[in-house]
């Protein structure tokens, strides 16, 4: 038996393919970027959203000398210094997202840094967008550190996501006397002075992370992530930073989410499977 003739090869049309592919496509076929898993793009892709670009936010905003020496009460120039350099970075992740045609960011990973001189944030996240829709105005674009399975049960049970709220207060320890600490080396004792500036601190933060979702008209913050203790450079200090997304009911209100559970007998661990938001 002879084996079949394999056709000729048409090198030209090899060619115009490989020149047509450099091109990019038709506009809606452009490749896109994130740094979803593949389960989270699934799940967007469930509820008619897609992934759009990967976008970053970034800012750096400096502390007056001489602020965190010993003092009283709060350190206000630390405290407004976090609040500019959250809101430049969150500004240019809106402005990279409408750019790229996306409604909102997702996943967004924040990263901030107190520095005795100053404060750096820097947000990275996906833009995300419903399927086929056409760009929105930077101002309506969201952002949410939510992972793509989280807003898309959100999605499903009726909420929506508004944006990132943040809260950061910075207070300074009150000395303690010479008589006091002589009087506490050799004792087990409650340090007050640091306990009553961490309460201080965290009620100053919550109350403006508070105040940062009523301005987004939010009814609540979910996935609050909470950064708290003594400063490194500056033991006399302490800080607590609070960030989490801003929901609130859609027009619809909310749907009851009735999800299939899932027993996997292969694997030791499933994160989550697309198929049980059918």
């Amino acid at each position: 038996m002879t084996s079949p003739t394999p056709e000729a090869l048409d090198l030209k049309a090899v060619v115009r393919r490989a020149v047509a592919a450099l091109d990019g496509g038709p506009p809606d076929t452009y490749p896109t970027t994130s740094d979803l898993s593949i389960d989270e793009e699934l799940a967007l892709h469930s509820i008619g959203w897609e992934p759009v670009e990967l976008v970053s936010g970034v800012s750096i905003v400096s502390i007056p000398l001489g602020w965190w020496n010993w003092g009283q009460g709060e350190i206000t120039a630390a405290a407004e210094a976090h609040r500019h350099a959250f809101a430049n970075a969150v500004a240019r992740l809106h402005r990279e997202a409408a750019r790229a045609g996306g409604h909102g960011v997702v996943g967004v990973r924040v990263e901030s840094a107190v520095r005795p001189t100053h404060v750096e944030v820097a947000l990275v996240g996906s833009a995300v967008r419903p399927v086929g829709a056409t760009a929105r105005p930077e101002a309506e674009v969201f952002t949410s550190d939510l992972s793509g399975r989280d807003f898309t049960l959100l999605s499903l049970a009726g909420w929506e996501t508004v944006g990132l709220a943040v809260g950061a207060s910075f207070v300074f320890a009150p000395r303690r006397s010479v008589g006091a600490v002589l009087g506490q080396q050799t004792q087990n004792v409650e340090l007050t002075n640091f306990t009553e500036a961490m309460y201080a601190a965290r009620e100053t933060a919550m109350t403006r992370m508070q105040d940062a979702a009523l301005g987004l008209r939010g009814t609540g913050v979910v996935g609050v992530s909470i950064a708290e203790g003594p400063m490194s450079f500056a033991s006399h200090a302490v800080g607590f930073v609070a960030i989490g997304t801003v929901v609130r009911p859609g027009p619809a209100g909310h749907q009851r989410v009735a999800p299939i559970p899932v027993v996997p007998l292969d694997d030791a661990f499933v994160a989550f499977d697309a198929r049980t938001l059918e």
